[in-house]
């Protein structure tokens, strides 16, 4: 069997990384499987464990990282994000392949690791456009809120680095521009 390929899908908070993905899982033809990444966050009101993300403490946490456990890890507002190594590689030896849905100081750490990853950097149409988004959330304080965007500008900042930049204007349009670029990178 051959093996899986890895894709980053990276950009700001807020800019539908997670939208533009679960249209992207409706695909079959793409032999799509999620990392779940590992967090010491709260979940929110909808996500479930393991679906949406791998719930821990601090302490399991940074163990984890002591353990050279993680692909990647970073902290941000407050909380520690993270892939965990031996998950990703049991998909990718599936021959899955494998969509890590992260913020960008964890797809740099991916991207020096792992060059041949397919990486994607997502954009909104604009900061506006982005803090409409933010804000429609309702699950943070103003200050949260001012900190992803001062984070996300300077995330934009990077795109460059990615192989692709896809802008998030539209959720379906996104969603193709994406398979259309995962379809071009398979064997």
């Amino acid at each position: 069997m051959k093996r899986g390929m890895l894709i980053i899908l990276s950009g700001p908070s807020g800019v539908g990384k997670g939208t533009v993905r679960e249209e992207l899982f409706k695909d079959e033809s793409l032999n799509l499987a999620y990392s779940i990444s590992m967090t010491t966050r709260k979940p929110r009101p909808a996500e479930k464990e393991g679906v949406d993300y791998f719930f821990v403490d601090e302490k399991t946490f940074t163990q984890k990282i002591a353990d050279g456990g993680l692909i990647e890890w970073a902290k941000f507002v407050g909380n520690y994000y993270g892939t965990p190594k031996d998950y990703v590689e049991e998909l990718l030896d599936e021959g899955k392949n494998v969509v890590l849905e992260i913020e960008v100081q964890g797809a740099l750490q991916v991207m020096k690791k792992c060059p041949d990853a397919l990486t994607i950097f997502l954009v909104p149409p604009s900061m506006e456009e982005l803090e409409r988004r933010i804000r429609g959330r309702r699950t943070e304080s103003e200050d949260i809120v001012m900190e992803r965007l001062n984070k996300a500008r300077k995330e934009i900042a990077t795109k460059d680095q990615y192989k692709y930049v896809v802008e998030n204007d539209d959720i379906m349009a996104a969603k193709e521009k994406i398979a259309k670029i995962i379809k071009e990178h398979k064997a």
